[in-house]
């Protein structure tokens, strides 16, 4: 299985997986209005991949055959003082 991968032009580090270059009919039309105009990034042979850098591939696999689409949203960002203030047991007060 080949799939098409885009990048949004709205929104950082988020990525839309689809199973045919240029084909968006699956995706719903507020999903694409929300993504912005794709971005081809790359066409990526899954059959012959083990692992995505940031992504679980049977996953991949599963949405696209599920659904036609799989959406990567970008990792949650940290909270750098709260992780800070767990490490020393730091209590608000």
């Amino acid at each position: 299985m080949i799939c098409a991968v885009y990048k949004s032009s709205r929104k950082a580090d988020t990525y839309l997986f689809v199973k045919k270059r240029d084909v968006f009919d699956d995706v719903p039309e507020p999903l694409m209005a929300m993504f912005g105009a794709p971005k081809l990034v790359m066409l990526v042979p899954l059959s012959k991949r083990d692992s995505l850098a940031m992504a679980d591939i049977e996953k991949v696999k599963q949405q696209l055959d599920e659904k036609g689409y799989y959406l990567q949203l970008p990792p949650p960002e940290e909270n750098l003082l709260e992780q800070h203030k767990a490490s020393i047991n730091f209590e608000s007060r």
